[in-house]
């Protein structure tokens, strides 16, 4: 990865509110807030599928992360730091995320599409050294900018205009917020209406086009209207199967997370008023997670 620039000083930010999560998720503003992240991360999907697929389930979701601080939190002084598959395993497994074989599998993956590159390492070359590409960290700073432009909406405030000034609000923040979401349980284990989507290949994709597609978040009869959508479609925007992707929708419907309605000869969603909430509230501890890090990260560098 080629060394990113820095600022001589923390860039000047007005006021802005850190959000608890379930300040934000009681927010009347927040459903739009996260429809709009929801386009954001299909338009980079639609960039960079192959990349985009490597955090589209939850555990894929928590190998990136991981792997991700693993590399961010290189100290050049330290030759032998960094990412190493054998630290990379001890991490997935640890948080049980994955098997040894499904962790080693993720690497080489990685490596193999050149979302990884070898470090030269003439120290020790018994140590095989990781890093991120540039494709990869532009992807990452993306992700990680989407939520800053969303938070910002919330309160007025210039988080995301704050992070283009400073890229070390950035490095510093995306390790943090990683680390705090890996060890909450309500993120790390998420409700089981929402589950049958996120433990699935692609799911987490799915429910994104989902969000995308609702147009009136207020309840009818307790259950929201999504706009007609295809199960086909879906299949082939994210390159998985339809059966796949019909598995996903059935356990949801026969846990009564979902409902078909008719009109007009096309396909309806409903999703239930709790399937939404369970859903908002998870990307609430996200959201609030990344908004912590933000201001620990500028507060550090007024700090320092």
């Amino acid at each position: 990865m080629n060394s990113r620039p820095t600022a001589a000083q923390p860039a000047e930010y007005g006021k802005t509110t850190e959000f608890s999560a379930a300040e934000l998720a009681a927010h009347p503003l927040f459903p739009a807030i996260d429809q709009d992240l929801a386009r954001h991360l299909i338009a980079i999907h639609r960039e960079t599928p192959k990349l985009a697929r490597l955090k589209a389930s939850h555990r894929k979701w928590l190998m990136t992360q991981s792997l991700f601080t693993l590399c961010l939190e290189r100290n050049e002084d330290d030759p032998l730091s960094g990412l190493t598959i054998s630290r990379f395993i001890d991490v997935a497994t640890s948080i049980g995320a994955v098997s040894r074989n499904t962790a080693e599998s993720f690497i080489k993956e990685m490596l193999t599409y050149k979302f990884l590159e070898r470090i030269p390492n003439d120290r020790d070359k018994r140590f095989q050294i990781l890093t991120i590409t540039d494709i990869s960290y532009d992807a990452m700073e993306s992700w990680f900018n989407g939520h800053m432009k969303g938070l910002d909406r919330l309160d007025g405030g210039n988080r995301f205009a704050v992070c283009a000034n400073d890229p070390r609000i950035f490095r510093m923040s995306q390790p943090r917020a990683a680390d705090r979401l890996v060890n909450n349980p309500v993120w790390r284990h998420p409700a089981d209406s929402i589950g049958a989507f996120l433990h699935s290949d692609l799911g987490g994709m799915v429910l994104h086009e989902l969000m995308s597609h609702i147009t009136d978040f207020r309840t009818a009869d307790d259950r929201i209207r999504v706009a007609q959508i295809s199960i086909t479609q879906i299949a082939r925007t994210y390159m998985v199967s339809a059966s796949n992707v019909k598995r996903m929708f059935k356990r949801a419907e026969d846990a009564g997370h979902l409902t078909w309605g008719d009109e007009s000869r096309k396909k309806t969603l409903w999703l239930s008023r709790g399937f939404i909430d369970d859903y908002l509230g998870w990307q609430a501890e996200k959201f609030a997670a990344l908004d912590e890090a933000f201001h620990w990260s500028v507060g550090q560098l007024a700090d320092g």
